[in-house]
């Protein structure tokens, strides 16, 4: 596989506190990348640095060959969309604008909207499941619901690179299958290559073909599902017991929690 996006050496964070910590890893053309790790690894932190709202303190960041701090902003959105946890529009924008507005890096300035924008923007809705919501207001929608339109909006940037951090922390358990089944069908058949902050373990399982796993900064383990999510080093780094079985559907690791009351010791 070609790579797409090379970190090397990566440092950075905020003001004087250093939160990523000399991380280097390649993001491949195709992959499906998770990142996971506890509260305060370092996740968001990484996906912010990599998608240029945070300024790097050390090491570099390359896209298909280029430094993306040297790249202009319009190109770089060309290439790359991200779709933030948390999301708040000062403006009552109705849907269907805020859609349109991931068509922004591929118009020149002052241009219109052409029909093939508004085509792409209507396919965007479609396939989020956000079209009847297309004339409502954004301040008006639910949390789950504003999150569906904000992966509408990076779908229509048509990137090459798609970061998502925490797409499911807001939709109940349908539409959080929903949105994966989306994102993995866009993977496959656009090939959009895609890396991804997780908190549910076996969400990461089933449908990342690569983990990063993050603790304190840096990288505890980087590899396959099977590589990554061993009980050995869920415990490591989570402090919490667990039990990795075997999914009878898919075949990839599938993480159960153990409580308190039932810890039995370890052989």
């Amino acid at each position: 596989m070609d790579t797409l996006l090379k970190v090397d050496s990566l440092s950075g964070g905020y003001a004087k506190e250093m939160v990523i910590k000399d991380v280097s890893f390649q993001i491949e053309k195709g992959d499906f990348l998770g990142i996971i790790g506890p509260n305060g690894s370092g996740k968001s932190t990484l996906l912010r640095l990599m998608s240029r709202v945070l300024t790097l303190q050390k090491g570099n960041i390359i896209l298909e060959d280029k430094d993306i701090t040297r790249m202009n902003l319009k190109e770089f959105c060309r290439k790359v969309a991200f779709v933030p946890q948390d999301t708040l529009i000062n403006f009552s924008f109705s849907v269907e604008e805020i859609v349109q507005m991931g068509r922004i890096p591929h118009l020149k300035r002052l241009q219109f909207e052409t029909r093939h924008d508004f085509l792409i923007t209507q396919n965007a809705l479609s396939l989020t499941d956000t079209l009847y919501l297309k004339e409502k207001e954004i301040d008006t929608l639910s949390a789950g619901e504003r999150q569906r339109v904000i992966i509408a909006k990076a779908l229509a940037q048509e990137p090459a690179l798609l970061f998502l951090d925490e797409p499911t922390s807001h939709l109940d358990i349908g539409h959080q299958i929903q949105i994966l089944d989306l994102l993995k069908k866009m993977n496959r058949q656009n090939n959009l290559t895609i890396a991804m902050v997780l908190h549910d373990l076996n969400l990461a399982s089933e449908y990342c073909n690569r983990i990063i796993l993050l603790n304190e900064g840096r990288i505890f383990k980087e590899g396959s599902p099977k590589e990554v999510l061993t009980y050995q080093n869920i415990e490591t780094v989570y402090k919490t017991v667990v039990v990795v079985n075997k999914n009878p559907m898919s075949s990839k690791p599938y993480v159960v929690l153990i409580s308190g009351d039932n810890i039995c010791p370890r052989d």
